[in-house]
């Protein structure tokens, strides 16, 4: 039986690295893709996965990537993880050039992704009746918008439209089209990239939230969707930590049962 190979973008680190990680633990054939080449070499040597370094941003990065897939063998899913947030100002305040990168990464590196690799997804499908998969790594931040991060809404709308859009567009085919919405996840570098590098801004996120998730958590349940028999679509997956509530309600000190009628 022929391995399915998966395309996972984002994958130097964070929710893209452990998916490659996840995936290939299960079974899959993954090809990595990021900008940071020595990353992913890094990964390919810890689990033989393939890797092309690629910036998603870039169309003609995008178009060697199909090149380089379309001449290694087939392509069964691409797992859109490549995106991320700059600056937590108001609409009025917040800059220009950070909500322009927002959509570059997060809406139209997923479309470019979508359109390149299309065709290759098609033609891993057919083999012997079998399906793909488009599965994108959005946010709750595209489902509920909240104070001062406008621009990583819109974005993230627009990314969690795309997906609703494609998977009216390809209704008929076996192709899976399904979204993974993760709430607040601690990681690595998503909230010091958001803060310009601001450690201890980026720290206070998280402060005294009882288990956020982390990238594995995240990474589980994409491999999980992954992983369904081919009939079952998992069209839209929200997981937040315990902790959280809507996406900037959160509370911060132990998760514990309360005794009595509290709201007595």
């Amino acid at each position: 039986m022929v391995s399915r190979r998966a395309v996972v973008t984002g994958a130097s680190s964070g929710i893209g690295e452990a998916t490659a990680r996840a995936l290939v633990a299960s079974g899959w054939d993954v090809v990595g893709v990021a900008r940071r080449a020595e990353r992913l070499e890094r990964l390919a040597a810890e689990t033989g996965a393939a890797m092309f370094a690629a910036d998603i941003a870039e169309q003609g990065d995008v178009d060697a990537l199909r090149g380089f897939l379309a001449e290694s063998g087939p392509v069964h899913a691409l797992v859109n993880i490549a995106g991320g947030a700059r600056g937590m100002a108001s609409v009025e305040a917040g800059s220009i050039d950070d909500w322009r990168w927002m959509f570059e990464v997060n809406v139209l590196g997923t479309k470019r992704m979508v359109t390149a690799l299309l065709p290759l997804l098609r033609a891993g499908a057919g083999e012997a009746g079998g399906h793909a998969d488009i599965l994108t790594v959005t946010s709750t931040a595209g489902h509920q918008a909240y104070a001062n991060g406008g621009g990583y809404n819109a974005a993230k709308f627009a990314e969690h439209a795309l997906v609703a859009a494609l998977r009216l567009e390809l209704l008929g085919e076996p192709i899976r089209v399904m979204e993974v919405a993760p709430g607040l996840v601690e990681t690595a570098e998503f909230a010091l990239r958001r803060f310009g590098g601001d450690a201890e801004r980026a720290a206070a996120t998280y402060a005294g939230v009882d288990d956020p998730l982390d990238a594995d958590d995240v990474a589980a349940v994409i491999a999980g969707a992954l992983n369904q028999p081919g009939h079952v679509n998992q069209d839209l997956i929200v997981l937040r930590p315990v902790a959280q509530g809507p996406n900037q309600l959160l509370h911060r000190g132990p998760v514990q049962v309360v005794t009595g009628n509290p709201g007595a």
